[in-house]
């Protein structure tokens, strides 16, 4: 795990990064406010050692900077001072410091305390993960999507890129329950969630599990030809898993049937026409038959 520490004084840096580097972290270090502003903005740190008293931006404003960035503000700071007042130290924590570590050095100290945060995080992250995902396929879920869809919306808006995005309802599925039984429609819907995943191969690309027996694609700056190729190849893979259904009017294997829509993302549009023109096309795609893709003129 990564460590920023932040100190004016390099002797302190030096005593943090000896305790704390023998213990196997990763130590980033800054030696005033605003620098640690931009290498926490760059890398991320799992815990930052923040000192109170320095030059120009103190503890208090640096922390006060950090929480005021939504990327940022979830990083535990524990505040290094070499004050001994319970006023200052109520005020460090009511800014959101999660502790105090205080000068001289004690090395059990620091290390039990960096531990204890540490280790916190990390239960903090994946219960924010594990809320994130989606128990039964694993993948991401409805609100995570919901999400990313407002995050890319924006972002394309800003840069001027086309969105688009694929919905995606598996052909008959209630009658393949009836049929097989839900436990066989769990491993159905786990086995398409992960091809799924496996057949969009860009780092930019999401898929989530919408509900029930839909999923939802998004794909950033994609053209149409682009959207069109990537459709047709998730409804063949997942056909080509050959998942017996004797109750389908479809075909002999499970299927999917898809609806894809592509735009150019405007802060005067709500990210939900996106949606709706996407399921439209999938209801379109369900009238002409299912196991097909249906993708807007637009």
């Amino acid at each position: 795990m990564r460590i920023l520490i932040v100190d004016d004084v390099p002797d302190n840096i030096r005593v943090l990064s000896r305790i704390l580097g023998d213990e196997g972290y990763q130590i980033s270090m800054a030696n005033n406010g605003r620098q640690a502003l931009r290498v926490a903005a760059a890398s991320t740190p799992d815990l930052i050692l923040l000192d109170v008293m320095m030059p120009e931006l103190d503890g208090h404003g640096t922390l006060s900077a950090l929480k005021a960035d939504p990327q940022l503000a979830s990083i535990p700071v524990i505040f290094i001072t070499a004050l001994d007042d319970a006023e200052d130290e109520t005020r460090g924590l009511n800014l959101g410091a999660v502790d105090y570590i205080t000068k001289p050095f004690n090395d059990a100290v620091v290390r039990a305390r960096v531990k204890t945060h540490l280790e916190l995080k990390r239960q903090r992250d994946l219960l924010a993960q594990l809320s994130n995902l989606d128990g039964l396929t694993g993948i991401p879920n409805r609100r995570t999507f919901d999400a990313r869809l407002l995050e890319e919306w924006r972002r394309e808006s800003r840069c001027g890129k086309t969105l688009a995005l694929i919905m995606i309802d598996v052909d008959h599925f209630k009658a393949f329950n009836d049929s097989q039984g839900h436990q066989a429609g769990d491993d159905c819907l786990r086995r398409i969630a992960a091809t799924l995943s496996n057949k969009l191969q860009r780092a930019e690309d999401f898929v989530a599990r919408y509900g029930g027996e839909e999923f939802v694609c998004l794909l950033p700056g994609v053209e149409r030809e682009g959207l069109a190729l990537v459709a047709e190849q998730l409804r063949a893979a997942v056909e080509a898993l050959q998942i017996p259904h004797g109750a389908s009017a479809t075909s002999p294997w499970v299927t999917i049937s898809l609806g894809a829509a592509l735009c150019q993302p405007s802060p005067d549009q709500p990210p939900g026409s996106l949606i709706d023109a996407a399921d439209a096309q999938l209801y379109t795609a369900k009238t002409r038959g299912r196991n097909r893709v249906c993708l807007s003129s637009e």
